[in-house]
């Protein structure tokens, strides 16, 4: 295998170019990079495209084992210089090992709910370090994935995937406007629970039945009147010290933790 150290290549250019929006978009691919997402995405099966190797910096033993893996035999590779990847990889000590992925959404009107299934419905969320958070936590409490609605960033952009630590290989991700998901959880009958500084009741005086969609407002405008009113409930998160509002992708943790916590059978052992 020939050493790619041209920043000309093609394949060097490709990858320049899904740090942009519109061209994710139009190729339906995004670049990976690390030991952690890239063995995520083996290990979840997804679809990978090509792997982006470079020999001098992958000194891993997992890293090594990744590329024995039979889920990657047949799939292209090619080796590029040291240089070349950290310029690629954005970030200091790169590990040498990448990949161009296929982007996997879901469409909502096929999705048919299990009977403990959540999601998280985020609209208009800006930006993409919390985004890539939400990604995170949500599957950590075991979401079944995350809707976004309105002019939300890509989930498939580097700072998010960087943030989302490969949880974004493990959840349905989907894209919908407000009708179209109204309409998919009243035929499903998919309850909603949105969060508001102005509402009346605490997040942890209610009952989260599921299936269920924890709905969140963007970072700056929080959720509109006619959200709030669509939802079936609507409760506050409260604070004590002088601070007045949380972050995005706390407040979201914050509510996805009350919500796995009352499914859980707990021994709880006095202090």
């Amino acid at each position: 295998m020939t050493l790619i150290t041209s920043f000309a290549n093609q394949n060097v250019k490709l990858i320049r170019k899904l740090e942009h929006k519109k061209y994710r978009q139009e190729t339906g691919q995004f670049f990976i990079e690390g030991l952690r997402t890239v063995g995520e995405a083996v290990q979840t099966g997804a679809p990978i495209e090509s792997l982006v190797i470079a020999p001098e910096l992958l000194v891993s033993d997992f890293g090594l084992g990744l590329l024995e893996n039979t889920t990657l035999q047949g799939v292209d590779r090619f080796e590029v210089s040291a240089e070349i990847y950290q310029k690629i990889a954005h970030k200091q000590g790169p590990q040498g090992i990448g990949a161009i992925v296929r982007q996997h959404w879901q469409s909502i009107d096929q999705i048919r709910p299990g009977h403990d299934d959540f999601w998280v419905a985020l609209d208009s969320i800006s930006d993409p370090g919390n985004l890539g958070t939400i990604l995170r936590t949500a599957d950590s409490v075991g979401s079944r994935g995350v809707i976004l609605l309105g002019q939300s960033t890509d989930p498939y952009g580097p700072t998010a995937v960087k943030a989302s630590m490969g949880a974004i290989f493990s959840l349905d991700l989907m894209q919908s406007d407000w009708d179209t998901l109204q309409e998919w959880r009243v035929q499903n009958q998919v309850s909603m629970v949105g969060t508001s500084d102005s509402a009346n009741t605490d997040y942890q005086n209610i009952k989260y039945g599921r299936p269920l969609i924890l709905l969140m407002g963007s970072e700056r405008h929080g959720l509109s009147e006619e959200m709030q009113s669509t939802c079936d409930h609507m409760v506050f998160i409260p604070m004590a010290g002088r601070s007045d509002s949380l972050n995005l992708a706390v407040a979201t943790a914050v509510m996805l933790y009350e919500i796995y916590n009352q499914s859980r059978k707990l021994d709880i052992i006095d202090s």
